[in-house]
């Protein structure tokens, strides 16, 4: 068979397996990374980079960062002060979403959610709420937050490179003419109807995020330490492009001085490190990897445009760019869809003579969709465990939103981004 052949194969098998959850999710993503070594696909180096990948370097270090707030009882203690001015599960949801996508907006949406998740379990420790109910929202507002300006996602600086080379430029909030009305449609979404979604998990502790422990004894300059820690490495996230240090550095940073300070013990770091995440995380970049190296992606690209026809109307277009993007990035990091779809999307509205500002941004937006799957986004699968989530959680509270997400995308576009202005 050939290596595009394989890969399709795999990627049916990989969906299937997630889908129906009979070997745990960590597991098939391995075996389908082995598999693509064995079948001459990707060599081993290539396969395994994932588990370099600076995605999984922040994950660790940013579990460690965690780990101490909550090991410390700060998570808790955070968690009493919000549950004060926010009373009932769906407030929090709002908060949290609100607070979420803003920074989303200026940060990377997967060091927003690494930052936040403590803090979120901190609160249903001290609220008694689900955390379940929580974590959800908190990763897809990250996901919608990144359409809220040109650094909210590298896709969207992706799509900013390829319209400069046609002598264009989108604004720096100009992706929040779609983004922020998504992003508020989204959170009422969540508040109202789609609450009912959320998965409500009970006994879903995990790790060092135990709400069962008692703090009382722990010294208050501990507490004090991992707060203080927490709040340097989101300002070091924040102005990485300042200080040029990158993000799984700075967690990293952090990781090291809450270690050697002795505010969380190198036992307790290893347990906060959540492996189901780093090998399903790792796992899967090698079948993204090949997506992308076989041009298996590509063609699933071409097919469903070819489908379309040379003389579709642009509305139908414009669908079929934002559902091939918005199918494809909960397979994909929406990173490696902007960067595959990018040329096609280009070249099929200068063939039809439409504005490719247009075909670009439904492309970008369509590729924030990554709700459904547990391997959208890196912060989808970092709170799998913590949530105590299974695949269908993702599928029956994230469908909804990408409905909810195409909906306002499709009205909105060709208002403020038109094919022929």
């Amino acid at each position: 068979m050939s290596p595009i052949t394989i890969t399709l194969a795999l990627l049916l098998f990989a969906i299937v397996m997630f889908v129906w959850e009979k070997i745990p999710l960590a597991l098939t993503s391995m075996i389908v990374c082995i598999a693509l070594v064995l079948t001459g696909v990707l060599d081993m180096k290539t396969a395994f980079a994932g588990f370099v990948d600076s995605n999984v370097i922040l994950f660790v270090a940013m579990f460690i960062v965690g780990g101490a707030f909550f090991e410390t009882g700060m998570a808790n203690q955070v968690g009493g002060i919000v549950t004060k001015f926010a009373k009932t599960e769906r407030q929090l949801i709002v908060a949290i979403m609100v607070v979420t996508g803003l920074m989303s907006g200026v940060l990377s949406n997967t060091g927003t959610a690494a930052v936040l998740i403590p803090v979120v379990i901190g609160i249903a420790a001290k609220s008694g709420f689900s955390r379940s109910k929580l974590l959800l929202p908190l990763v897809f507002a990250a996901a919608m937050g990144g359409n809220l300006s040109l650094i909210g996602a590298p896709g969207n600086l992706i799509a900013q490179a390829q319209l400069q080379e046609l002598g264009g430029k989108f604004g720096f909030f100009e992706y929040a003419k779609i983004g922020l009305p998504m992003l508020a449609c989204g959170i009422i979404f969540y508040a109202t109807i789609g609450y009912r979604f959320l998965p409500d998990i009970q006994n879903n502790d995990s790790g060092a995020f135990d709400v069962t422990k008692d703090f009382d004894q722990v010294p208050s300059w501990k507490k004090k330490m991992s707060l203080i820690v927490l709040i340097l490495t989101i300002l070091g996230m924040i102005f990485e492009d300042k200080i040029g240090i990158k993000l799984s550095i700075t967690g990293c940073v952090g990781a090291l001085v809450l270690v050697l300070t002795g505010v969380i013990s190198e036992k307790q770091a290893y347990a906060s490190i959540d492996l189901q995440t780093i090998f399903l995380f790792g796992g899967t970049l090698s079948l993204a990897k090949a997506l992308d190296t076989t041009g298996a992606g590509s063609a699933i690209a071409d097919f469903v445009m070819g489908a379309l026809g040379k003389n579709a109307s642009p509305f139908v277009l414009l669908v079929a760019v934002f559902m091939l993007s918005c199918v494809m990035t909960n397979f994909m990091s929406n990173t490696a869809t902007t960067a595959l779809l990018v040329p096609i999307s280009v070249s099929i509205a200068t063939g039809m003579g439409a504005d490719p500002r247009a075909v670009l941004m439904a492309t970008v937006i369509g590729g924030s969709c990554a709700y459904a799957t547990p391997i959208g986004m890196p912060a989808n699968t970092m709170v799998i465990s913590p949530g105590g989530y299974k695949f269908r959680d993702y599928v029956k509270a994230g469908l909804p939103l990408i409905l909810v997400s195409t909906v306002v995308g499709l009205v909105l576009l060709p208002i403020f981004f038109p094919f022929y202005p």
